[in-house]
């Protein structure tokens, strides 16, 4: 079955991970209370923020009133949660900052050349991120090579369910108009790729600076190592996988 398109992770896979943990989350902290004060009359922010006084109630019993709630979420923001409100509302700080010009995300050098290749070769190309679309879209609007948004058909983000759940990936594919196996689904954690697997996907491993290898994947160091991905697939359900590793997901 030939390889129709690619769904690909963001952060530690086309993009450093230092660039949120180190860039993106630290400055969503810092103006979080500001901006929900300063946006309490927004229907919007609102509608978010109520998301994560409903969950801040179900844990702890608390309910917050909403101009308590910076605290918690900056507490989430630390440990990095992947909640939809809390997501959401990280992605509206970051469209001021990306706005001012604050930020210019700098993705890995094989990535752009990788993706205007794909494209070229008429392979449709997909995101999936904890990150809200409206934050995916902004990064790639903004990058230090220019707006990428125009090389992406969709945009997913946990609305479509955990990253760790199999049946979010089937859901993607649905949203393609893909089978599974005709979309191969690029991460750099395991765990994402095992359910994706599951799910029926092709998938391969890259392997940033940092990242732990895995033995159950394919792997690559860069994109440039997916040169040829049409002939690569075609009848081939895990072609770049080495003889000697497991494809067993049970």
């Amino acid at each position: 079955m030939a390889l129709r398109g690619i769904l690909l992770d963001i952060e530690g896979t086309i993009l450093p991970k230092a660039y949120v943990t180190e860039v993106l989350f630290p400055y969503a902290q810092k103006h979080l209370a500001t901006y929900l004060h300063a946006h309490r009359e927004d229907h919007t922010v609102r509608r978010w923020a109520a998301l994560c006084q409903e969950t801040i109630a179900k844990e702890s019993g608390t309910q917050l009133a909403y101009e308590d709630v910076a605290g918690t979420l900056t507490q989430w923001i630390l440990s990095d949660r992947k909640h939809q409100g809390l997501k959401a509302l990280q992605g509206m700080i970051w469209e001021e900052g990306y706005r001012r010009g604050v930020f210019a995300p700098r993705l890995y050098d094989d990535v752009v050349p990788a993706l205007r290749r794909w494209r070229q070769g008429h392979l449709h190309l997909a995101i999936y991120s904890s990150g809200s679309e409206q934050a995916q879209r902004l990064l790639f609007e903004h990058t230090t090579d220019g707006d990428l948004t125009s090389l992406f058909s969709y945009f997913f983000d946990t609305g479509m369910g955990s990253k760790l759940e199999p049946a979010s990936y089937r859901h993607i594919a649905d949203r393609l108009g893909f089978t599974p196996a005709e979309v191969l689904f690029l991460s750099d954690v395991e765990s994402e790729l095992e359910a994706a697997a599951t799910a029926g996907f092709l998938t391969t491993q890259v392997v940033r600076p940092g990242t732990e290898p895995t033995t159950r994947h394919s792997t690559v160091s860069t994109l440039n190592d997916l040169l040829d991905l049409h002939s690569l697939f075609t009848g081939s359900a895990h072609p770049l996988a080495s003889p000697i590793e497991s494809r067993d997901v049970s």
